[in-house]
């Protein structure tokens, strides 16, 4: 009749274990419950759960009754080789100890004989999978032969307590990771995050979205996603396209012009995310879009600003050609065509010619292929194999257009009066190249070369304004580097001129 009241007692614990486990969705508690279930059933009130904890290679006391305050959630036992907790975990084997003061087999933890007790039994707790979660433990202030009922009563317990422990495990995991990710959704107040069934209603509406458009989750829940869409969007069915893109492709850029609750415009940088089942049913889509308003409209303040004055550069350089035409007309008909001042006209008209590319290129930016024909063409028909040009698109900048050109008027005026260009003998080689100096900077190197010349000392390229040009201002103005030399049968110049 004993046995049969035993048997009653314990399967009465194993179902109300099971009732509260249901009804509970707190670890600890259930754990709490079932130490004191155990410890009641086999007749002892003191029991424990220890809980391994890997990276410490330890036990802690995670749950338990009977014991001093002090133990239940703060005691750790180190996992040590000999003893049974540690081999009842290895070897997935209950250990019983009916009197420890006559146990060889294994160490017993200094706190357990400090509580007084004497015997104890322990089973493991494995989880699905058989991974070890822990061990269960009743102990005993009296010498006690634990029977082979009462160690199944207590397997059959862990087995129950297993699956118990890693659904909770498993549910605080997802918990944790849900609460992480509100919190972080809820912190992103730049970003417009928001959920649309299939048909593209929306469903969840989450604090960034709030922010960024005015609208409450009341507010726009139910609402179509086109309601964030301007009007000519909408008329354009720009809304449709998006979702239509997202289910054929999985995702559709989402990158204009938005509409807030108070009809004020937002510009928005995002996408929209088809959403689907494992089997591919269409469950809606998530919508993510940052607020990037005030950058778009830096930037479109930036390319206006821009416009205009590339208009009043142009403008500039129109005047300037103007002026220079004007300064050209007045010095024609006060000073005359001949003497002196022809070299001042035909150096102001070389200055006008560099004007005109600048406004021709519309930057401030004319190119060295485009200033050398230009010069060239002013005094003669550049035609091969009179004249050979060569090399690639460079640009010069405005500081560095009006010196390079008078630089090249002064050589092709004294090729046509002195040198290659004169008669039908010489030959003209323009060519030019762009490399790196030892510094790594980007440099200019043209040749200038004449040669079938028949040389007149004194009178190629005289020490005057075009050579002090060259071989001065050049370097001085822009660093460049200049070598000049008459040659038996022409001129060679060759100019290295550091670009911008």
């Amino acid at each position: 009749m004993l046995d049969f009241a035993r048997i009653m007692l314990r399967q009465q614990v194993l179902a109300d274990f099971g009732e509260f486990a249901l009804r509970s969705q707190d670890l600890d508690k259930i754990l709490a419950e079932a130490c004191r279930l155990v410890g009641d059933a086999l007749g002892t009130g003191r029991s424990k759960i220890l809980e391994i904890q890997h990276k410490e290679r330890s036990l802690l006391v995670r749950a338990g009754v009977g014991w001093d305050p002090g133990i239940v959630g703060q005691l750790r036992m180190p996992m040590e080789e000999h003893s049974s907790e540690t081999f009842a975990i290895e070897a997935g084997e209950p250990v019983v100890t009916q009197d420890i003061s006559k146990e060889e087999r294994f160490d017993v933890p200094p706190f357990m004989k400090e509580a007084g007790v004497v015997a104890l039994v322990n089973v493991p707790i494995l989880l699905p999978g058989g991974r070890a979660y822990g061990l269960l433990q009743v102990d005993d202030l009296k010498v006690r032969d634990f029977g082979e009922d009462e160690t199944q009563f207590l397997r059959t317990y862990a087995a129950i307590l297993g699956p118990v422990i890693d659904r909770l495990l498993m549910a605080r995991t997802l918990y944790s990771s849900e609460e992480r990710f509100r919190l972080t959704v809820e912190a992103a107040l730049d970003y417009a995050i928001f959920l649309s069934d299939p048909q593209d209603r929306i469903t969840d509406w989450l604090p960034g979205a709030q922010a960024v458009f005015g609208w409450t989750a009341e507010e726009a829940v139910g609402q179509p996603s086109a309601i964030i869409f301007t009007p000519e969007d909408r008329e354009r069915r720009q809304d449709q396209w998006e979702i239509e893109t997202a289910c054929q492709e999985g995702v559709a850029p989402n990158v204009r012009w938005h509409v807030r609750k108070d009809g004020s415009r937002v510009f928005i940088e995002g996408s929209t995310r088809a959403l689907r089942d494992p089997d591919g049913t269409l469950r809606g889509f998530l919508k993510i879009g940052q607020d990037v308003t005030e950058r778009r409209r830096s930037e479109e303040q930036l390319r206006e600003n821009a416009a205009r004055l590339e208009v009043l550069v142009a403008e500039l350089q129109h005047r300037s050609r103007n002026l220079l035409g004007v300064i050209t007309s007045v010095a024609y008909k006060t000073l005359g065509e001949e003497g002196p001042a022809a070299g001042f006209l035909a150096r102001l008209q070389a200055l006008s010619r560099a004007q005109g590319l600048l406004s021709e290129f519309g930057s401030d930016t004319a190119e060295v292929g485009a200033l050398v024909r230009a010069e060239l063409e002013a005094h003669t028909e550049i035609s091969p194999p009179k004249v050979a040009l060569s090399g690639p698109r460079v640009l010069l900048t405005v500081r560095q257009v009006q010196n390079f050109s008078l630089a090249i008027h002064e050589l092709a005026t004294n090729a046509v009066k002195y040198g290659a260009l004169r008669d039908g003998t010489g030959q003209l080689s323009v060519t030019w190249t762009v490399s790196q100096d030892e510094t790594s900077q980007r440099r200019l190197f043209l040749d200038w070369t004449e040669s079938g010349v028949d040389v007149q000392p004194g009178k190629v390229i005289r020490r005057g304004y075009g050579r002090q040009l060259i071989e001065r201002a050049l370097s001085y103005a822009l660093h460049a580097k200049t070598e000049f030399v008459l040659g038996e049968d022409g001129v060679l110049c060759r100019i290295q001129l550091p670009l911008e």
